[in-house]
């Protein structure tokens, strides 16, 4: 069984300590705040340095998804040292990350017939596909062929869910990204939308008078999701996701465990540039996804 090599773009929001633990390789995605110049986010434009320039400067940021020759690059040198490739995207439908990545695997494939790469669409972003990348890279780990692994990320991505609340939906309108998450927008005093990302697309749940009752409400969220659907808290792996809103992420994640049973055995994810600019600094959000031995 030839060797493989697992790659993601940077919305996964893994850390650094996490990539680096399972060999994970990400391929950046760039912001501007001028559309003129655009920087690799965290390898040239710090997540810090980020969500300053988002809170203080009276300019909305534009993000760009690698190129496809930035896949071609990272994949053939992974070919050139004997290996296959795995590669994990954003969802399709936030970006065209997974097409750049599709069209450089075909390009590879072409001038190196004997490799075998596979990319695949995650239907999520910054922690949920976090997750899933570590589902596989745990499956990597435990010798899982690259094809056996494919298969198993395929059937885990559709268990994968994102749940969180915003300070406000202004990043997502100025973005074009707020969708059916419309329906939650109103002019209401301190109105917080709460929202799941589901199937790919960000789906309306509820709103809630006032910040702390709607982080207070995503453990209900949790809550109905696995009691409708009939799921085992233990057969699932969490994670907690926030900008820079750490005070209120690090409650939500002290009190998580008392409602799923278990420890979450992860630090909080900090969004990157790839979503905060459409989520903005403030949201606080769980991410969860079935386990690959479950």
């Amino acid at each position: 069984m030839k060797p493989y090599r697992i790659f993601s773009d940077s919305s996964c929001d893994l850390t650094q300590e996490l990539l680096d633990r399972y060999n994970i390789t990400t391929i950046p995605f760039y912001v501007s705040f001028d559309q003129q110049t655009y920087q690799k986010e965290i390898e040239e434009i710090s997540i810090s340095d980020f969500y300053h320039r988002l809170t203080t400067e009276n300019v909305y940021p534009k993000t760009s998804l690698p190129s496809v020759d930035d896949y071609c690059n990272k994949f053939e040198e992974a070919i050139q040292n004997g290996y296959d490739v795995l590669c994990l995207n954003i969802t399709l439908k936030f970006s065209g990350s997974h097409q750049s990545a599709m069209t450089a695997k075909s390009i590879l494939e072409e001038k190196y017939p004997d490799s075998h790469i596979e990319v695949i669409d995650s239907l999520l972003c910054t922690g949920g596909q976090g997750l899933l990348l570590l589902e596989a890279a745990k499956m990597h780990e435990a010798g899982y062929s690259l094809s056996d692994n494919v298969a198993k990320l395929l059937e885990l991505r559709e268990t994968g869910r994102v749940m969180f609340t915003l300070g406000t939906l202004e990043y997502l309108q100025k973005g074009g990204r707020i969708g059916k998450v419309s329906a939650l927008a109103g002019s209401l005093l301190n109105l917080k939308p709460l929202i799941v990302l589901e199937d790919g697309e960000l789906t309306p749940y509820s709103k809630v008078r006032g910040f702390k009752k709607a982080i207070d409400k995503l453990y209900d969220m949790i809550t109905e999701y696995f009691k409708n659907n009939n799921l085992d808290y233990n057969d699932y792996e969490f994670c907690v996701v926030t900008g820079t809103n750490f005070e209120e992420a690090s409650l939500f994640l002290e009190k998580l465990p008392n409602v799923i049973n278990q420890p979450v055995n992860h630090p909080i994810f900090t969004l990157g540039s790839t979503i905060g600019t459409y989520t903005g600094p403030d949201i606080v959000g769980a991410c969860f996804i079935r386990k690959y031995n479950a």
